[in-house]
């Protein structure tokens, strides 16, 4: 049976709605409450691929690198791109499994730990674009020191949010894996955070300063496993045409062609978003399947197609 790949924001696993968004208790919360309703997908039948991303997430341990370089030594991007990894791998595949136990299923739940390749030469290394971690405020960037392949963007009015390096994936490396779970019908979480960057020199595979968007590398996970549909979800309700205006409308189900007008014209901005758009368009030119873009409150209803945006191949 081929599967769904469900990419999970990692904006919605820890929401910053209020003050305690991004502790330990509220992102395990977050987990245990869309784990239950996968739980329930699940058990009506679909095959699931678990991806989720990691931006809030790798950016405080970037300020834990900061705050405390001079007590401990700092470790590179990749390594908490790969602690990320492992810990919401680690409370996903509780999570599920725990629920799916309560339903009387026993199927294996693995968490891969998963490299994916990038181009050495990859233009995003000189243009960090990826916000990743909380907005700051202060009438000037925050007086820390960051490697070159970082930036401080404006976030808004005296606001800022730090920005990294987000080449496009090229490979997945760790693939045995993920084979051998989806083969005997288990359910597996991959490339999470995107999957840890790393780049080739000298015929090795070395890590990389930088954080892949999990949307773009969902497309490469997907056609692993060919997947029927991709599903994007997030923290909001789907993708809007003039978003934050008095015009702002959302949309429905949307062909790939008029999808990829929207973007060409700008439609959806840069780093958040228009990945997504871009990844739902990519992944329905390759397979001719549907994808969809919703809100992870409403993932039953997103994966359904009765919630969020549907794009759809273009008529025939």
């Amino acid at each position: 049976m081929s599967s769904i790949v469900v990419a999970l924001g990692g904006n919605a696993l820890a929401s910053s709605e209020d003050p305690s968004g991004y502790t330990a208790e509220h992102q395990i919360a977050q987990i245990a409450r869309t784990s239950a309703v996968l739980a329930e997908i699940i058990a009506g039948g679909q095959s699931l691929v678990i991806i989720h991303g990691n931006g809030p997430q790798v950016g405080n341990l970037l300020v834990k690198n900061d705050l405390a370089r001079d007590v401990v030594p700092a470790v590179p991007l990749y390594w908490c791109v790969a602690q990320t990894q492992a810990t919401i791998g680690m409370e996903l595949t509780a999570a599920l499994k725990r629920e799916l136990a309560a339903r009387g299923i026993s199927v294996p739940v693995v968490p891969a730990l998963t490299r994916v390749r990038v181009d050495a030469t990859d233009a995003a290394f000189d243009n960090p674009t990826k916000p990743i971690g909380l907005v700051v405020s202060g009438d000037t960037p925050p007086d820390i020191p960051l490697p070159d392949t970082h930036a401080w963007r404006a976030a808004g009015r005296m606001r800022w949010q730090r920005v990294v390096p987000s080449p496009r994936p090229v490979e997945i490396v760790d693939t045995d894996t993920i084979a051998m779970v989806t083969d005997v019908g288990g359910i597996v979480v991959a490339c999470g955070g995107g999957g840890i960057p790393v780049v080739e020199r000298d015929g090795e595979l070395v890590g990389a300063d930088a954080v892949i968007d999990k949307d773009r590398t969902a497309v490469l996970l997907a056609k692993l496993v060919k997947a029927r549909r991709l599903v994007i979800l997030t923290d909001v309700d789907g993708v809007a045409l003039d978003f934050g205006t008095d015009k702002q409308r959302f949309l429905d189900r949307v062909s790939v062609s008029e999808m990829g007008r929207y973007l060409e014209s700008g439609q959806f901005g840069s780093g958040s978003m228009d990945a997504k758009v871009s990844a739902a368009i990519e992944f329905v030119r390759l397979t001719g399947e549907s994808a969809a873009i919703g809100n992870l409150k409403q993932v039953r209803r997103v994966i359904e197609g009765r919630s969020g945006t549907s794009v759809v191949a273009d008529p025939a």
